[in-house]
């Protein structure tokens, strides 16, 4: 019932955000999108001052939950979640089919890709996209929609982004976060790469207003602190200035194997994390292994580590891989929040 409650505080504060963006008043608006954008092209999204609080403040104080120092809620990222990229044929033939099997094993969060910088289209599928949130709300789950820039283009990975943010169902229905996967090198030079994500995740930032949960999606911190990391000096506290959860793709499927090095890697992970300036108390929902190339001994570590490190949530890469055995340990991932 909590998370029924929860869900639906959220829809209503995202609700807000985006009605905010017809009102041209003291409130101001949340987005605006250009009124000659031709109908057959991407949307295009301009900034504009965020939504004002009075507009939320009933609705956010009706039930408890775990709060960024931004004023977020983050019940979209607490306990056990899990993961559907665009091509992840077997979850899309049958959206409905795939939510319900993670109900099942007490998934409370779908975390699903609405695109990429490469793909033709600002939305991959939307009708689909539609069938995964209502699936996903009628099992009384949260969903986030999370997007791939390549930090080249950034008018396009931003106006992308929006489109996910505002993303809503023939009935009104939204995603109960957004996430931004910072992981593209298709930018070679990191210092670069670093500006550009601050001021792409600094713009969405702005136009969404503050109490709305963004979550960064960032490479495992033992692989970017490696002396050949694969970003250089990576721009861990300025992107706590903006995110409100970090979500670390651990991956130790690439790095390591056996419960005992699973173990170790996943807290050196979150230690690593928490250790760079502005991110001490930041909020942490992990991503552990590749599902099918993991055992679930390693598994059971995995979720003991993430536990003991106070993470508010866990889940493993991706739906599709992840077998009955690996869902037997998952079951323990801890969440702050109330049954």
């Amino acid at each position: 019932m909590r998370a029924f409650i929860a869900r639906w505080r959220r829809q209503l504060i995202i609700g807000a955000a985006v009605m905010g963006s017809v009102a041209f008043d003291a409130l101001g608006v949340a987005f605006v999108v250009l009124a000659n954008t031709p109908p057959t092209a991407e949307p295009s999204y301009a900034e504009a001052s965020s939504v004002g609080s009075s507009l939320v403040a009933t609705v956010e104080a009706s039930v408890p939950s775990t709060l960024s120092p931004h004023g977020a809620h983050l019940d979209a990222y607490e306990g056990l979640a899990s993961w559907v990229d665009i091509y992840e044929a077997r979850a899309w033939r049958s959206p409905s089919a795939a939510v319900a099997d993670m109900a099942a094993h007490g998934v409370r969060t779908l975390f699903i890709e609405t695109g990429n910088a490469s793909e033709k289209a600002a939305l991959v599928r939307p009708s689909k996209l539609s069938e995964f949130v209502r699936a996903a709300h009628a099992h009384n789950m949260f969903v986030v929609g999370w997007y791939l820039p390549n930090l080249r283009a950034h008018p396009k990975d931003f106006n992308r982004s929006m489109a996910a943010i505002t993303f809503t169902t023939s009935d009104g229905q939204r995603f109960d976060s957004f996430a931004l996967d910072i992981e593209s090198d298709a930018v070679h030079s990191a210092s670069k790469r670093s500006r550009a994500v601050i001021a792409l995740s600094e713009k969405i930032r702005r136009v969404v207003g503050p109490t709305y949960p963004l979550g960064a999606i960032i490479p495992s911190p033992v692989a970017l602190s490696s002396p050949n990391g694969p970003w250089g000096h990576f721009p861990y506290s300025g992107l706590a200035r903006t995110y409100d959860v970090f979500l670390p793709m651990g991956y130790y499927t690439f790095h390591v194997h056996g419960a005992s090095r699973v173990y170790r890697e996943t807290r050196a992970n979150v230690r690593i994390l928490r250790s760079h300036p502005g991110c001490a108390d930041v909020a942490v929902h992990i991503i552990g292994g590749i599902a099918q190339d993991t055992s679930s001994a390693e598994v059971r570590q995995f979720v003991r580590a993430s536990n003991e490190s106070g993470c508010i949530g866990a889940s493993l890469y991706s739906w599709s891989g992840t077998r009955p055995s690996l869902w037997t340990q998952l079951a323990s991932v801890a969440s702050t929040a109330a049954p």
